[in-house]
């Protein structure tokens, strides 16, 4: 069997299985995570070092090719006719070559299919500002992104110009019109990119990752004059994500960054995806709309009194804390507890949600 179907026969079969990622490496047969579980395919054999290589070598063009040697990683995109596209991080382990290929569904979904609220689709109406959509990896940030662009293209005549490292979704031009350009392809770099993207007459920008200092600042200065910027960051709270943004920079800075966020945020989407009883996955986030109260504290550095106010007046702002959301999806028979506990910030807040005392919940978190 040659090369390019062996490893088209792995991802088919990946997809088959509704699997988010496939993972080659020597010494085991290749394994697939499904509903954030990694399992063997045992009917494909033990990965060997030359097997990995041509594997991977396969599917990438040679400029990836000599950047894997030069610098030990990867990352690109490819499809495969047929069975769909993927983002491949392809790197060096024990001087062998692995990589971890994360699924990209061809259809873009639906924003009420992903289980997002109006209120975060409504972000989508303002016509300037930044949105973020942060979470660890694997966390469903890009598709959220996804489908909060889709959305914009269906319902505005906007120019949405993405950047990204690697292209993941491939948007369509609808209402609006789209060009997405690719780090390493299209462009040298994040900043680069967005400083340019300033002069092509954008409507809508999305950052795929603001990686520095100097992308931030340009995607802060977007924001500000006119532009309504989209970004991803690995942070796993809302504050936490205002608070990393700020420390980027240099202490002498700081403070003028806050003034500049405090203006230029329109929202912050938090979010993981727990496992569902019964299989799959379901989203729970937590939501952050800057309110006016919110801006004074984002501007005096008073960042621990924002957490109170996200979670009071909901009705009105639309905003909601990560407990609120486990909460919710546990008293709704979507998670179990021991998954709720799993992944709150603060279990003993969520005890007290769940009207239930901690020590009752204690173990589960200890376990964590």
């Amino acid at each position: 069997m040659s090369v390019d179907v062996y490893i088209t026969n792995i991802l088919e079969e990946a997809v088959k299985q509704g699997a988010s990622d496939v993972h080659i490496t020597v010494g085991s047969p290749p394994r697939i995570r499904v509903d954030g579980q990694i399992k063997p395919l045992e009917q494909f054999p033990v990965v060997t070092p030359d097997m990995s290589k041509k594997l991977i070598f396969e599917i990438m063009r040679e400029r990836y090719r000599k950047t894997l040697e030069e610098e030990g990683q990867v990352d690109f995109s490819f499809g495969v006719p047929g069975i769909g596209r993927f983002r491949v991080n392809a790197f060096y382990q024990r001087g062998t070559v692995a990589g971890v290929f994360r699924s990209l569904p061809a259809r873009i979904p639906h924003y009420k299919e992903l289980g997002l609220p109006d209120r975060i689709i409504d972000l989508c109406h303002k016509s300037m500002g930044l949105v973020l959509v942060t979470g660890p990896t694997g966390s469903g940030k890009s598709t959220t992104l996804a489908a909060m662009i889709d959305y914009i293209l269906e319902n505005f005549p906007h120019h949405v110009l993405t950047i990204e490292d690697p292209i993941e979704y491939l948007f369509k031009h609808k209402k609006g019109i789209v060009n997405q350009r690719e780090i390493g392809t299209d462009a040298a770099n994040f900043n680069d990119a967005l400083r340019a993207a300033l002069r092509e007459d954008p409507d809508v920008i999305m950052v795929g990752e603001m990686r520095d200092a100097e992308t931030i600042e340009t995607a802060l200065r977007a924001a500000e004059t006119g532009h309504l910027v989209f970004g991803t960051l690995h942070t796993n709270t809302a504050i936490s994500t205002i608070n990393r943004i700020v420390d980027v920079f240099p202490p002498e800075r700081q403070e003028q960054i806050r003034i500049q966020l405090s203006f230029t945020l329109a929202g912050v989407i938090s979010q993981r995806l727990v496992p569902k009883v019964g299989g799959g996955r379901v989203l729970a986030y937590e939501l952050l709309i800057p309110n006016k109260a919110i801006r004074n504290l984002i501007r005096e550095n008073k960042l621990q009194q924002v957490y109170a106010l996200m979670q009071s007046g909901q009705a009105q702002t639309g905003m909601q804390t990560m407990n609120q959301s486990l909460a919710k999806l546990y008293k709704e028979g979507l998670i179990t507890l021991e998954d709720a506990v799993r992944y709150s910030p603060d279990p003993v807040e969520l005890a007290k949600l769940l009207g239930v005392p901690y020590s009752q919940i204690a173990h589960l978190a200890e376990e964590v």
